[in-house]
């Protein structure tokens, strides 16, 4: 079907009249710069989006690509498809640019590197380069490099989160191997934060590893937290939990809290004030006999990981500010029947971290 075409002073005055722009380029040619306002569907995704992206047959549009070969068939398509104000620009983008057309470029554009890597993420409407860059800039606080912050530390250096801290006092042990898969046997012995760095260095070079070979504690959690967007919560002990959450409700940081137990898991997102702390469910902390670690009750091997992964998948959704977190809601999971609960939380009004305004000082243990 013959569509029209035009050169690039009449493509110019089109935009410039209100035609809407479709640029139907791949990603990373529409990352390296594109016609401000335009509407990006690669030419592969054309069908698909028609009716969601472009819903107004009759509209106004012009479409281009870097020649304007793919944008004619991109053209033909819809005009067979019923819209009947499509236009394409036949010429070349460096002549729109040449000739004043308006243009912009990210003023912090990925690398051709950062674009391989990251393609598979770019393509996500809720990441696209601007959601990358927001990962890359990100920090995130890793409490722990065990079990729960083995995952955790490998799917965000994986995905571009650009600086991770890692917060551990412990050295690696034979018995960790079953399930804190950062590490390796030949790392039996060196402290749990060198090998963890080791191993995301490998993964990514992209990513800036801060070690912290300490453990948290109500004397140290103010200063391990300054300057972290998030905090991955992957301790194995009370008096850490405790600490952290009251550090982190004063410095209004939020926390992925994740625990496992036997065959058992939960997972929630703690972000203070829009919604409840650790402690709006666990006022004080319970005796210790009660609790029991994974040393004494044992754990399934593979459990941390499906509790790490969803505790990452949450820290890259605070980033972005996508999709739905956890936040006011636990979910349990047990690996035995394979079963997935959700229970409400809800803020205490008189939590002893949070209720009211948050404390200047740490609640009681």
């Amino acid at each position: 079907m013959s569509v029209r075409q035009v050169e690039v002073a009449e493509a110019i005055r089109l935009r410039d009249t209100g035609f809407t722009v479709v640029d139907v380029r791949e990603p990373v040619e529409w990352n390296s710069g594109h016609i401000p306002g335009a509407v990006h569907i690669p030419l592969g995704e054309l069908p698909s989006r028609l009716a969601t992206d472009l819903p107004d047959h009759a509209a106004g549009v012009l479409l281009h690509c870097r020649s304007g070969a793919r944008s004619r068939r991109a053209a033909e398509f819809m005009a067979a498809s019923g819209y009947t104000g499509v236009v394409n620009y036949g010429g070349l983008l460096t002549d729109w640019q040449a000739a004043g057309g308006a243009w912009e470029e990210p003023a912090h554009a990925l690398t051709p590197d950062q674009e391989r890597r990251y393609a598979r993420q770019l393509v996500l409407p809720e990441v696209g380069p601007d959601g990358q860059r927001r990962l890359l800039e990100a920090r995130v606080l890793l409490l722990g490099a065990g079990g729960l912050g083995s995952p955790v530390a490998l799917y965000l250096a994986a995905a571009g989160v650009g600086t991770l801290g890692v917060v551990d006092a412990d050295a690696v042990d034979e018995s960790n191997l079953q399930r804190q898969v950062i590490h390796r046997t030949a790392d039996i012995g060196a402290s749990k934060v060198e090998s963890a760095a080791r191993a995301l260095a490998g993964l990514n070079p992209d990513v800036q590893v801060v070690k912290r070979a300490v453990g948290l504690n109500s004397g140290n959690a103010d200063d391990l937290l300054d300057g972290w967007d998030v905090v991955i919560d992957g301790s194995d002990n009370l008096e850490t939990r405790y600490a952290l959450n009251d550090a982190a409700v004063r410095r209004r940081v939020p926390v992925v809290h994740g625990s496992v137990y036997r065959w058992e898991g939960v997972v929630t997102t703690f972000v203070p004030v829009d919604g409840p702390c650790y402690r709006c469910l666990h006022p004080t902390m319970p005796p210790a006999e009660l609790f029991e670690s994974c040393e004494v009750a044992g754990v399934l091997g593979v459990l941390p990981g499906i509790v790490g992964t969803l505790q990452a998948t949450e820290a890259i959704k605070l980033i972005l500010g996508a999709g739905r977190t956890l936040v006011g809601r636990l979910l349990t999971i047990d690996a035995r029947d394979m079963t997935l609960n959700e229970v409400a939380l809800a803020r205490d009004p008189a939590c002893p971290a949070c209720g009211g305004a948050a404390r200047a000082t740490a609640p009681p243990m």
